[in-house]
């Protein structure tokens, strides 16, 4: 360890005859160097304006320093103002944009390109240059001599570079510095040997050289063709405080005031600095870790307020999926904040999260471009509202892109003693810690039985050891029941901000990988709703992949539509038609074309489309007597567009009774109504069985749960071959209101007059409190679960007390219903006193062959006693998902999502008829 203590009192020497002039200095070199120690707390702002060709001993001569007072120099940092803003833009080069010699070359004639009042340009190491240079360390460390003839092979590499594109004193300048370098290189590796041992900060300061010679090398050849330009070392300015092995948190404050100080001593309209390298604040050298160079332009990109971040790299964007699975993914134009996270976390080939944050908090774009084709307009990551101004073809489908994540593993923990336990989760995942796995996805339910989550295959097996360890005493006893591995796991990820306003999205997804035949062993979704998340087989990934993207991303497709209906679901459906149909025509070549409007009385035909920005006017200005027959041949009749779908927003059983004469003419059927479905049953298995001979689709995801994809859930686990054993669900958002309200001291009566007066009831709240709806969505389920039930089968607990249930007037039934709160009052306290709260379900019960409608009493830890507001949630208990059951959440009511969920099954409409996955 002599040697090592040797390198240490040199390097220490050496920095302290700079230390002690180090706030006194002003410097401006015509080319930087540098001679770093981690030994030392030197400030790196203390720099060389020269390099003397020194042998051992000769630190004295180390540094040309030009002093001036502290107070001048306090002085004239007082007074300069960095320049920043949007006269500033900022680029990023990576490793194989300055691969080669010739490459170095094609990034310099950009930066001289580029017309932005200041740039500045973050380069990486050369391609493979950074790999190298761990290589030393880890030969140095594992004491194999070969780090020498290694270290050459560096040195080569990077002087056959500077002979390609330098000559004269920039060529003289580089090779002494590099000479420099390597010389303290070699002494560093060599104390490294000795001790068989690398600190990080010894690390972090051997690798960080690549990006130092590619700065230079890069502003040389800027320099060379006639642009004026300095280098920065980023130790210099970039102050970061390490949080682990694989983070750094930026110090902003002092970063910027760093910056400062440089550039009143550097005042040129181009800079080439180092990426990934930085400081700590005890002016260590350290790095910035995975992805530092994106990392390092981001944070100069913020600190400069730059106008843009533009990150070269050596693809043209960011595609809807992989390329190399999917041949039709496309460049996606733009993506917000949120949506580049969630990709990127998923494997796509994005930027880092973590790159993102410093741009985000100055609303600064960040573009990825391709330097192999600079025709290609990339894509900018962005404000939501910021890409849509950008985007002359604005992207309004709620998914942006799929990423996958492959060689996973499931590990489900589940048993009944996990329920209500405190700490069962943080056992699990500090079990999972100790062993140091990454967990990609966690699922739960509200019921706490079981906890899923996926981790990477080669972790798995480490994993479920320390999970039977430190459970082995619960699985013993009985209050686990197993710690389950399902192997070859593969997740897919669909991923898009306006997700969580779009309606639907989860149905449309489930549904494409239903008639895929892809069956979902687990699901993931936050309440931000930027992402949701499936895990399937690995060897069905690919498969739904293509599934998913080609009903999103679908092919071209006419049709021609008929709205009957145009009452508050049909009128907002029409706006929705309106705001999306010219982006839908533009982006994914549909073309919605509403050819007639009725109503009960008054009806609009168009022989072109009718406008919908005034469909309203037009209604009443142009209208004619509602015919259905003739509305039917003439939305039908015309042959230019050979598709055809009657929307029935009614709730109308005449308008149901005609579903079978349109699909016996090839006319497609979309509906919110329930009168087919849930009447007489001969009428609906007619119905169905012509729907399946023929080569017409019958749509009604609408009639249960509004835009919840319920229907469409049931059918995927019937598709995939699963057996539906019970359905169990609060349906009405009335009812739910009013059972999430009723609550305390309030009377039934004081909750009902509240929800009709916020417009949450039917003008007679009876048609509510009957549970007349609700026995429809339950034989509607029934029916689609393979039950032959009628509606009079289901036993109904009606809310209408018998007495009121012949009043002449809404009016007339609210004056008397406080007269009948205290039988409702006294099971409200019956169930309080069982820690138990109400609920009005639906209940299909498949094995038993029935259904019923009924107020239960539930847990309040039950999922069902949770919910707020209006929410629906429905619950499906099958043979795969018996123990744990599949839940649906959300808002089961509204003009919006009803209309939201129609919307849905007319673009899986389109996707079926011209992008069948």
């Amino acid at each position: 360890m002599a040697f090592s203590a040797s390198i240490s009192s040199r390097v220490l020497h050496s920095s302290a005859a700079c230390a002690h002039h180090d706030r006194t200095q002003i410097y401006r070199p015509p080319c930087q160097c540098r001679s770093f120690s981690p030994f030392s707390n030197v400030s790196f702002p203390s720099k060389r304006i020269a390099v003397s060709q020194q042998g051992k001993g000769e630190s004295s001569n180390s540094c040309i320093l030009a002093s001036v007072t502290d107070i001048s120099v306090e002085k004239s940092m007082e007074e300069f103002q960095l320049p920043n803003g949007d006269l500033w833009s900022v680029h990023k080069f990576g490793g194989t944009c300055v691969g080669s010699s010739e490459r170095i070359k094609n990034v310099a004639e950009i930066i001289i390109k580029d017309d932005t009042e200041r740039k500045l340009v973050v380069v990486s190491a050369m391609s493979k240059v950074t790999d190298m240079m761990y290589d030393l360390i880890f030969k140095a460390q594992s004491r194999d001599d070969s780090y020498v003839s290694a270290v050459d092979a560096v040195f080569e590499k990077q002087k056959l570079t500077a002979h390609d594109l330098l000559d004269g004193d920039e060529l003289a300048g580089f090779l002494s510095l590099l000479h420099n370098d390597i010389h303290n290189l070699k002494a560093m590796l060599r104390a490294i040997y000795i001790a068989g041992h690398a600190t990080e900060s010894f690390t972090d300061f051997v690798v960080g050289h690549g990006e130092l010679w590619s700065a230079q090398l890069l502003a040389a050849v800027v320099r060379k063709n006639g642009m004026d330009c300095q280098w920065m070392d980023t130790r210099d300015v970039l102050i970061v405080n390490p949080t682990s092995s694989n983070q750094v948190d930026p110090d902003f404050l002092e970063s910027e005031k760093r910056l400062k100080k440089w550039y009143s001593q550097n005042p040129l309209k181009t800079v080439i600095a180092t990426g990934f390298i930085a400081s700590t604040p005890d002016n260590i050298p350290t790095t910035l870790k995975r992805d530092g160079s994106d990392f390092s332009a981001a944070i100069m990109g913020a600190l400069l307020r730059a106008r843009q971040v533009t990150i070269w790299t050596d693809v043209d964007g960011v595609y809807s999926a992989d390329p190399r699975k999917v041949s039709e993914a496309v460049i996606l134009r733009t993506l917000s904040y949120q949506e580049a996270w969630e990709m990127s976390y998923f494997g796509a080939n994005v930027l880092h999260p973590r790159t993102i944050l410093p741009v985000m908090r100055y609303d600064i774009p960040i573009v990825i471009r391709n330097i192999f084709n600079l025709s290609a307009p990339g894509t900018m990551i962005c404000q939501p509202s910021v890409c849509e101004n950008e985007d002359n073809q604005i992207v309004d489908t709620p998914v942006k892109g799929f990423a996958t994540i492959d060689n996973l593993a499931l590990i489900n923990v589940e048993g009944t003693g996990m329920a209500g336990v405190p700490g069962t989760a943080s056992a699990i995942f500090g079990a999972v810690k100790e062993v140091g796995a990454n967990v990609i996805m966690i699922s739960q339910a509200s019921s706490e039985h079981s906890v899923c989550f996926a981790v990477p295959e080669k972790e798995v097996k480490a994993v479920a050891e320390a999970l039977q360890s430190r459970f082995r005493e619960a699985l013993n006893a009985g209050r686990l029941s197993q710690v389950a591995v399902v192997p070859n796991c593969s997740i897919l990820a669909a991923v898009g901000q306006k997700m969580a306003s779009t309606p639907g999205v989860s149905a449309t997804l489930f549904n494409a990988l239903a008639k895929a035949n892809i069956n979902v062993r687990a699901i993931a979704q936050g309440c931000s709703e930027y992402n949701i998340t499936v895990v399937v087989k690995r060897e069905d990934c690919i498969r739904a992949l293509r599934a998913v993207h080609s009903r999103f991303f679908l092919s071209r497709t006419i049709i021609a539509m008929g709205i009957i209906g145009p009452g508050l679901i049909g009128g907002t459906l029409l706006d929705q038609l309106r705001d999306q149909a010219a982006a839908l025509k533009e982006e994914f070549n549909i073309d919605l074309r509403v050819m007639g409007i009725t109503g009960s009385r008054n009806m609009l035909l168009s022989d072109s489309g009718i406008d919908l920005l005034r469909w309203r006017e037009l209604l009443k200005e142009k209208g004619e007597v509602a015919d259905l027959n003739k509305f039917t041949q003439h939305v039908q009749g015309n042959h230019f567009f050979p598709n055809t779908v009657l929307v029935d927003c009614t709730a109308d059983a005449h308008v149901a009774s005609c579903y079978q004469d349109w699909l016996r003419k090839g006319i497609h059927v979309i509906t919110p109504n329930k009168k087919a479905n849930s009447g007489p049953l001969d009428q609906y298995l007619k119905l169905r069985a012509l729907q399946r001979k023929s080569y017409t689709h019958y749509f009604y995801e609408a009639t249960v749960g509004a835009g919840l994809p319920i229907i469409s859930t049931l059918r995927g686990l019937l598709e995939t071959g699963d057996k539906i054993l019970r359905i169990e669900g609060i349906f009405s958002g009335t009812l739910s209101y009013l059972f999430n309200n009723f609550t305390g001291a309030r009377s039934f009566s004081e909750v009902v007059a509240e929800a009709k007066e916020a417009g949450y009831t039917e003008p007679d709240p009876r048609d509510d409190l009957s549970g007349t709806d609700v026995a429809r969505k339950v034989i509607i389920l029934a029916r689609e679960a393979g039950l032959k039930l009628e509606l009079s089968d289901l036993p109904v607990h009606s809310l209408v007390p018998e007495p009121l249930r012949a009043c002449a007037s809404a009016e007339e039934f609210m004056k008397q219903l406080p007269q009948y709160d205290q039988e409702l009052a006294n099971e409200r306290k019956e169930a309080e006193d069982a820690g138990e709260v109400l609920r009005y379900v639906g209940v299909v019960d498949a094995v038993n062959q029935k259904g019923t409608v009924q107020l239960r009493r539930y847990k309040k830890d039950h999922p069902f006693a949770q919910l707020a507001g209006s929410d629906n949630i429905i619950a499906f208990t099958t043979t795969r998902y018996k123990e744990q059951p599949l839940i649906v959440r959300g808002p089961g009511a509204g003009a919006q999502v009803t209309a939201g969920g129609i919307f849905s099954d007319i673009l899986r409409l389109a996707s079926y008829l011209g992008a069948p996955s």
